[in-house]
């Protein structure tokens, strides 16, 4: 690709010019900086021309990740390894949607597969950014910088380009060592690998052909495992011999210092640290746990120290707190251990004095003491030169030797202002930034993952900061149905309103809309949080922690009061856990104090008072939905979705003559709404109104239905009617022809699917064995057996039963003796008398089951629901022999609502 030439910014269509920003390097810190610089210029609409200069022909690996052997563990594990600083997890999410589902925040991935993730995260901030930020990728070195008029920035490539930008971004990684340390009769002979991770550098190492490591850290241990094999010795040799600690297998919490060690002297704060380290392994059994608890605060120390305490902790702290500190990944140190035990891996204490050719063609290295080790080859292990310009990088020499850069504390990498170059006046005015290993000496732990990633988004900030040109004028912004703001422009508004109206009427592909909405405007915060929202509460396959952080992003950026309110109360309702205790939680409450302050959030309602769903707000006995439903009226002035919810309300109620009519009118306004249809299906259930209950609904599904998120739920109602009817067979065509598992799977299989299939079972509706095997495999196992709610455990033991399977009711009786409040008082007793069912003591079954009736509006769900527990009571009741008890149940029912279905068990119980 050929280099742009050094002309003015290009205007953009409205007449502002299109600023370029350079990042010299491609590794992981370029990789992060470019990322923030798409995703923040994308959210902000800030036009922008990026270019990545690095000669690599991946952009996101560099050295580090570039290696393919697989043994190359991270040294940090995959939960500290996230791009994001606020989303600690993405790595991890990453991982698990290619191919390692399996993996765990405390496990140490490949550093090929991190390079991977880098490339990926790049590549995907880039199409997101696409149409705000134009990307090129110069695959050449920037070999000089020099200034411009108008306060602009020339790079001089290596294939004689140029590339003019407003800001430069030095990503350029740790500079290479000299090999000071070496002998020069060794560094001049050809078998000595000055630098090993160059491509082919150990092509020439032959298969049995000894070599010695210059070094015992983490380079060094790498080397060893590519190095190691039948029939060599690997030698490492350093002035201590000490190789890196291995991380624990199972990481411990960090522990912080006990007090603000920055106020200490050093001689205080050395004894402070060690006293700290020592106490904490007493307690803990670790010292771990002392090192990461240090972490947050090592810039902090370093930069209270003066410069002879900074030497003095290089000569005498460095090693043993590099040797704690940047550890081997569990895996690696088997493999190290595993091979020092062969003898293949000989670790050496000393110093290395001198080196001679040996008459086989390798070299005979005398160290300090006397020892002598024959080997064919010597590798620098010593690490990165912690000077800048130390690896002869003319891009870094010319700018400490022109003054555009001045060396760091002890010569030890550059001096910056929050990664701003200083100057050889001192003076942080050029648009020059760097990151990463070039800010060892102000930071000196700077060269993680963990530390770029900040530096990287603060970074994309300052660099940004001066784009933002003056604010847009003030327009009219776009608003939802119910004329409530967007902070979006009108096409991404367009989307964001046809998701919301796929919400309001339980429709399909909401979520669609939304990333759509997202896509147009990445910056747009009610498009994010309802994407996390909808992956949180109703399942969709959202990345939802990824949203919900760019949700936070954006809405700092740009929102309203409303907007931020919105996005405040999805993180409460994501990051809180539902409690032990009854009632609403924090997330609960956080949504409830949101509509109180905003009604007309009809996104908010809907899930407050979902209806159909799963989740929606902790409540007991309905009256918070109610207060909502009721309390929320007067911004919807009788709006069909208000009404939609107030009919449910109303039938939830008992008074389900005014909830047909409500349901009725929103039906009138709307066709589709999910809301008023479900209402109504309980109305004509409830009041025995079967025929014309199954026959409306059933036209209803095979019309507007189509698109129902929740169609097979309006197939368990038409069910439930059949049933009602004593239509055995129509209810066993309904089932295989809208229920059976492939048409529906997950939680809505086993509570819509599963329950019909035991109601039919316990009216003898349903000959043979009820084919619920199925449903139990189109469910997660572990969403039967370990749920989170006691709505899901419910359905899950009515499942187990009709299988037979008494071993996992079991196992679910004892999940949920420790789960929550509900499942310990309701689900229990619930399992221990379907335990009695399978058993065939109808007694104990029938007991339990009567006894749990008052207590079952706990578990959530409609009354229509929750009478699958009574229709087991009846059967067990029969089979007691309690036909007395079974005939009163039987006529208070039918005084409630007709049912040919009970009248045909009452005339049975009477014969």
């Amino acid at each position: 690709m050929s280099a742009p030439s050094p002309e003015s910014p290009v205007p953009t269509a409205s007449g502002r010019t299109r600023p370029t920003v350079a990042v010299v390097g491609a590794g992981a810190a370029g990789a992060l900086v470019a990322v923030q610089l798409c995703e923040a210029a994308a959210r902000r609409r800030t036009p922008l021309d990026l270019v990545l200069i690095d000669p690599a022909a991946e952009a996101g690996r560099g050295v580090a990740y570039s290696t393919e052997v697989p043994e190359h563990r991270l040294n940090v594990p995959v939960g500290g390894m996230s791009c994001y600083p606020d989303d600690p997890g993405h790595f991890r999410r990453w991982l698990c949607r290619h191919g390692e589902s399996t993996v765990t925040a405390a496990d140490f991935a490949s550093r090929y597969r991190y390079g991977s993730y880098l490339a990926d995260t790049l590549g995907r901030a880039i199409i997101t950014a696409h149409g705000t930020v134009s990307v090129r990728r110069l695959r050449t070195r920037a070999t000089g910088c020099a200034e411009l008029p108008g306060g602009r920035v020339e790079l001089r490539l290596a294939d004689g380009g140029t590339v003019t930008a407003d800001s430069v971004v030095l990503a350029t990684g740790p500079a290479a060592g000299r090999s000071d340390w070496a002998p020069e009769e060794l560094r001049g002979s050809e078998r000595f690998i000055a630098r090993p991770w160059a491509p082919g550098a150990l092509d020439a190492v032959g298969a049995s052909d000894d070599v010695l490591l210059v070094g015992t850290g983490l380079t060094a241990v790498d080397l060893a495992l590519v190095l190691d094999r039948p029939g060599r010795t690997v030698h490492a040799v350093s002035r201590t011999g000490l190789l890196p600690q291995p991380h624990a297998l199972t990481p411990l919490q960090a522990v912080l210092p006990p007090r603000d060690l920055a106020v200490l002297p050093f001689a205080r704060l050395r004894r402070e640290v060690l006293r700290y380290v020592a106490e904490t392994r007493r307690t803990h059994g670790d010292w771990r746990p002392a090192f990461d608890g240090l972490r947050p605060w090592i810039a902090q120390l370093w930069q209270g120290l003066t410069d002879d305490e900074r030497a003095e902790f290089l000569g005498r702290d460095a090693t043993p707190w590099n040797v704690h500190r940047h550890r081997m990944a569990p895996s690696t140190a088997e493999t190290v251990t595993r091979a020092r035990a062969a003898r293949r891996l000989r670790i050496h204490a000393g110093r290395i004095a001198s080196a001679a050719p040996h008459e086989d063609g390798g070299l005979t290295v005398s160290l300090a003491d006397g020892g002598t080790l024959p080997v064919a080859w010597v590798v620098d292990c010593t690490g990165p030169g912690l000077r800048a310009d130390s690896g002869g990088d003319p891009l870094w020499t010319g700018l400490l030797g022109d003054g555009l850069a001045v060396p760091g504390p002890l010569g030890i990498g550059v001096a910056t202002d929050a990664g701003r170059l200083l100057d050889a006046a001192g003076r942080a005015e050029r648009p020059l930034f760097t990151l990463g290993a070039p800010r060892r000496g102000e930071l000196w732990e700077t060269t993680a993952i963990p530390e770029i990633r900040t530096q990287a988004k603060e970074i994309a900030e300052a660099v940004l900061a001066p784009f933002a040109g003056a604010p847009r004028p003030v327009r009219r912004r776009p608003t939802d149905q119910f004329g409530l703001p967007l902070s979006t422009h009108a096409a991404a508004a367009a989307s964001f309103r046809g998701g919301l109206g796929r919400v309001i009427t339980v429709r399909a592909k909401a979520a669609e809309a939304f990333a759509r909405a997202t896509e147009l405007d990445p910056g747009f915060a009610l498009g994010h949080a309802a994407l996390a929202l909808l992956g949180h509460e109703c399942g969709a396959e959202v990345d939802v922690a990824r949203e919900l952080a760019d949700a936070q992003r954006s809405v700092r950026e740009r929102g309203d009061e409303r907007e931020r309110s919105f996005v405040e109360m999805v993180t409460r309702r994501i990051e809180t856990r539902p409690t032990a205790a009854d009632g609403p939680d924090a997330g609960d409450q956080a949504l409830v104090a949101h509509l109180d302050r905003f009604p007309g959030d009809a996104f908010a309602l809907a899930v407050a008072v979902p209806t159909i769903a799963f989740s929606g707000i902790g409540d007991i006995d309905g009256s918070l939905a109610r207060r909502l439903v009721e309390g929320t009226a007067g911004a919807y002035d009788g709006h069909w979705f208000h009404t939609s919810l107030l009919s449910f309300v109303r039938q939830e109620q008992g008074r389900i003559d005014e909830a047909g009519e409500l349901a009725r009118a929103a039906l009138a306004a709307e066709p589709a709404s999910g809301h008023a249809v479900h209402a109504l299906a309980h109305v004509h259930y409830e009041s025995g109104d079967h025929a014309a209950g199954r026959d409306w609904l059933d036209g209803w599904i095979g019309a507007q239905g189509r698109g129902a998120v929740h169609r097979a739920h309006f197939s368990w109602h038409v069910g439930l009617h059949e049933l009602a009817l004593d239509d055995a067979a129509a209810v066993r065509r309904r089932w295989y022809a809208q229920l059976a598992p492939g048409q529906v799977n997950g939680v809505r299989a086993l509570v819509d699917s599963g329950s019909l299939l035991w109601r039919a079972r316990m009216a003898q509706s349903w000959s043979g064995r009820v084919p619920v095997d199925g449903v139990l495999d189109a469910v997660a196992r572990e969403l039967v057996e370990r749920p989170s709610t006691a709505f899901t455990a419910l359905h899950g033991a009515f499942a187990l039963t009709a299988a037979g399977d008494l071993a996992a009711l079991r196992r679910l009786r004892t999940h949920a003796a420790g789960a929550d409040q509900v499942q310990r008082e309701v689900v229990v007793p619930l399992c221990s008398a379907l335990e009695a069912v399978l058993e065939e003591e109808w007694n104990t079954a029938a007991r339990g089951l009567r006894a749990l009736l008052p207590s079952l509006r706990r578990v959530g769900g409609s009354a229509a629901q929750r009478e699958v527990v009574e229709e087991t009571l009846l059967y067990a009741l029969v089979e007691a022999g309690h036909r007395d008890t079974a005939r009163d149940l039987l006529e208070r029912r039918l005084d409630r609502r007709a049912s040919p279905l009970d009248r045909r068990r009452l005339a049975g119980l009477g014969a």
